[in-house]
């Protein structure tokens, strides 16, 4: 019996990237599987996007791109690849050589791809970032045209060609900030310089899942969701997942190793935190920090267990927590304990979690590490040719 088992629902992914090329008004679809695919499973999930339609795979580093492009099994003809976090040391000839395209936020970088792509042979598709805001990766404003010259000399010489020009949002969950009008014009007045000297993107794109769940105009030629792929709302404090036409497709499940019967006044796990107030029956759950269970999640985490919810009771250990399940209860050792899931069945979901622990829904799900045993599944069934996180995850 695996301590704890994470179960992916690909109907859920592949109904989540249905609706989100809905909203996307004709543009390509990117389904966005970086830090292992938020936490579940970046070769599986992608087959599953690319199955309902998405045309490009984005994977913040370099080097779970290679990894991802190296497993992954479909023809780089069907779908394409993209990555944007690397060293100046990238190994990007072979990058290059398996057809990953390249954000490029600077002079520099340009000139290391162009160098990876005279080695390797071969022409480099490059996406040139602009910084419109957000203030993170980008060129800045006064870069800007340096950086489309050198691109176009390096196009004419054949080193590159410039598939696309994007940059991101600082406040897409926000709308009415001003920032976003901002950004939206601070990208289209960037694209008009560059087309003035001569540019001519394949492709441009803005859009995360905020900008497409609130329907802000700019799906361009792309568009990129990542959160919402997964059946998680990016705007929580607005809509929630079922509002927004969305499924979550991830149920965090473990067991009872240990029940056992304590007196009133016992205290419980490290520093005591929680002490029983009466005669109790405590159940240990064998996951705890190691597992990706916020340390925080300490007498606030939801579970779900014996058909009721109950709370974390006293402080999350690195491979464990404890449960008081109330005097009587009738919890025997194996039973089913969920952290969370979609919510059909009462249970906790990665929102509640993220609002019980102080966080966002990204974190909740990104921390679960590739230890945890993850099984695929479609119409509730085992979907064999996914196989766990063992051996198919990036």
């Amino acid at each position: 019996m695996h301590k704890a088992r994470l179960t992916i629902d690909l109907d859920a992914i592949d109904a989540n990237a249905r609706e989100l090329k809905e909203r996307a008004s004709g543009a390509e679809l990117m389904a966005v599987v970086k830090a292992n695919a938020y936490g579940h499973g970046a070769v599986p999930v992608a087959r599953s996007a690319i199955g309902a339609g998405a045309t490009y795979l984005g994977l913040a580093q370099l080097t779970e791109a290679i990894e991802v492009a190296t497993n992954l099994g479909v023809d780089k003809q069907q779908v394409r690849i993209m990555a944007w976090l690397y060293g100046p040391d990238a190994d990007f000839a072979s990058a290059i050589e398996r057809g990953i395209e390249l954000g490029v936020s600077s002079l520099a970088a340009l000139k290391a791809i162009a160098a990876g792509a005279r080695t390797a042979a071969l022409t480099a598709q490059v996406h040139l970032k602009l910084d419109t805001g957000l203030g993170r990766a980008g060129a800045a404003k006064a870069q800007w045209e340096d950086l489309v010259r050198d691109a176009l000399a390096l196009q004419a010489e054949g080193a590159i060609n410039l598939r696309g020009a994007w940059s991101h949002f600082a406040y897409a969950d926000d709308p009415g900030n001003p920032t976003v009008a901002a950004q939206i014009e601070a990208f289209e007045d960037g694209l008009r310089l560059a087309r003035r000297l001569g540019a001519r993107f394949e492709l441009c794109h803005l859009a995360n899942s905020a900008a497409l769940v609130t329907g802000l105009p700019v799906t361009y030629d792309l568009v990129r969701p990542g959160l919402a792929l997964y059946g998680l709302s990016p705007i929580p404090q607005v809509a929630s997942p079922v509002e927004l036409g969305l499924r979550p497709a991830l149920t965090f499940e473990a067991y009872l190793s240990l029940v056992k019967p304590v007196p009133a006044g016992q205290g419980l796990s490290y520093g005591h935190a929680y002490v029983t107030e009466r005669d109790t029956i405590t159940g240990l759950v064998p996951v705890g920090y190691a597992d990706g269970i916020f340390r925080a999640a300490t007498n606030v985490g939801p579970v779900r267990v014996g058909g009721r919810n109950r709370r974390i009771a006293g402080r999350v250990c690195m491979d464990q927590f404890v449960l008081d399940l109330g005097p009587g209860a009738l919890e025997r050792e194996g039973d089913r304990v969920i952290l969370f899931g979609p919510g059909d069945q009462g249970e906790p979901t990665v929102q509640d979690w993220a609002d019980a622990v102080g966080t966002i829904s990204y974190e909740i799900t990104t921390r679960l590490p590739a230890s945890l045993e993850r099984v695929y599944v479609r119409a509730g069934r085992p979907d064999a040719g996914m196989g766990t996180a063992q051996d198919t995850a990036a």
